[in-house]
């Protein structure tokens, strides 16, 4: 037997919490860091640098430059990045690579990062469109006999009335349309959008006036208004595309944005023809006044992994117009340039050293890691007593903070498994037993190895 339930409000089909999706910028009065703000926490001196390079952004006095994160694991590096982007607007794109991706990427490592950096790069598109909207009043579909099969009917074309408060139309339509109708399951009293120019009509939902004349109490389709004002009108859509994006798109026959949605092929080199002519395009939509471009943010961690050509290609990107805000980050001091037996400071060439702004972070204190831990859990939805999250910065403090936090998800499940909603010190001890950190997996395998020397 069939059942109706209740669904909360705001229930997602799929949510998912990451490292970093409670950090909402950078937490900044003017350019003075408050100590808790905007999901960060502490890091007031590295977050007030990275506040005086967004306005650097922002002005258009960064070009040719690029920053460098360097500290200690676990310190910030990544979240000033996202905060920075975060900062610098809401289609800002952010493309975070590690170093070490370039080499197991199947194509040429200049390609590779080419594509990581157009990634970085939005193009935000105006585009104005003839549009016919409202409500159908009447609808008459034409069928024929299939070609193929003369018991079976297909669409051949369509007649519709459409309506708004203000005014209606009939409209005939061609083939295409009448199957897209069709498909939709588009009728009587539904609110229909047709875009003219790019051939399609879309099904917005279902009007007042048709579900209070069905007399129905409950539908999975969208209830709307009549729309007012004429059946046909100039609407201006506006969305956001990567430089990429369109490079796939322009790349592969009759290329559009729906290429992207239903198209495999993702992962293979692109011509630099394709390229040329994409950003031709963008500048002469730019000079138009029909697009935006919006530089974003390229992180690369671990930047020591990349080798003197990696760093060559980037330093010479810095200099082209088109080219996002480059972050590197790195917990390394004095070693080796990969592919080479010089040694410099964070494993990076003089040349492009020199062009960098280097922001340094510095490891949490307690009352830091408190803070952190409490962010976390409440972007996580976990209860957690006092003495439980006592116990969790201590052990942030002897380990690390990453460790503190990975430990509060498989509390959660222990305190599930007892029918409890909130974390005790008792869960948080049963899972710093259960995993160890480094240090005590370390000394775990030290002990061993003794066993098998003789």
């Amino acid at each position: 037997m069939s059942g109706i339930r209740e669904v909360p409000e705001g229930l997602v089909a799929w949510e998912r919490i990451s490292a970093h999706s409670h950090i909402r910028g950078l937490g900044l009065e003017g350019l003075k860091a408050k100590f808790i703000d905007d999901g960060m926490v502490g890091q007031t001196e590295a977050r007030e640098a990275a506040g005086i390079v967004t306005r650097l952004i922002r002005e258009g006095k960064f070009a040719g430059r690029a920053i460098l994160m360097a500290g200690p694991p676990g310190t910030g590096k990544t979240a000033i990045a996202v905060a920075i982007a975060k900062e610098l607007g809401k289609d800002v794109p952010f493309v975070p690579i590690a170093a070490s991706e370039v080499y197991s990427a199947e194509m040429k490592k200049t390609e590779f990062l080419t594509q990581a950096l157009r990634k970085s790069i939005g193009v935000r598109i105006h585009e104005v469109r003839k549009i016919y909207e409202g409500i159908v009043k009447e609808l008459s579909i034409q069928k024929e006999p299939h070609p193929y099969n003369p018991y079976m009917q297909v669409p051949v074309g369509a007649i519709m009335k459409l309506a708004t408060k203000d005014e209606s139309k009939k409209l005939t339509m061609d083939q295409s349309f009448a199957m897209q109708i069709v498909q939709q399951g588009i009728e009587t009293g539904d609110i229909v959008q047709i875009d003219a120019d790019g051939g399609r009509i879309t099904k917005l939902g279902k009007s007042k006036q048709a579900i209070e004349e069905k007399k129905v109490d409950l539908t999975a389709i969208e209830v709307l208004d009549i729309p007012p004002g004429p059946v046909m009108k100039e609407k201006e859509f506006v969305y956001t595309l990567t430089l990429h994006q369109l490079d796939v798109m322009n790349s592969r026959s009759g290329g559009s944005i729906f290429s992207l949605l239903f198209s495999s092929g993702g992962g293979r080199e692109i011509d630099a023809e394709v390229r040329k002519e994409v950003d031709n395009a963008v500048r002469d939509m730019v000079q138009s006044k029909k697009a935006e471009i919006i530089p974003g943010v390229a992180f690369i961690d671990e930047c020591s992994m990349l080798d003197v050509e990696s760093f060559a290609f980037l330093n010479r990107a810095l200099e082209q117009d088109l080219c996002p805000i480059i972050i590197f980050a790195t917990n390394r001091g004095i070693t080796t340039i990969r592919g080479t037996d010089i040694k410099s400071p964070h494993g990076m060439p003089l040349d492009l050293l020199d062009r960098l702004l280097i922001i340094n972070t510095r490891p949490y204190n307690a009352e830091e890691i408190r803070k952190i831990l409490e962010i976390r859990a409440k972007a996580e939805k976990i209860e957690i007593e006092e003495e439980a999250l006592n116990l969790l910065t201590k052990i942030g403090v002897e380990t690390s903070l990453r460790h503190a936090v990975q430990l509060m998800a498989p509390a959660k499940i222990i305190a599930e498994n007892e029918n409890l909603k909130v974390i005790t010190k008792t869960h948080v001890e049963r899972v710093n037993f259960l995993f160890a950190d480094i240090k005590r997996s370390v000394s775990y395998l030290h002990e061993y190895e003794k066993q098998f020397l003789v």
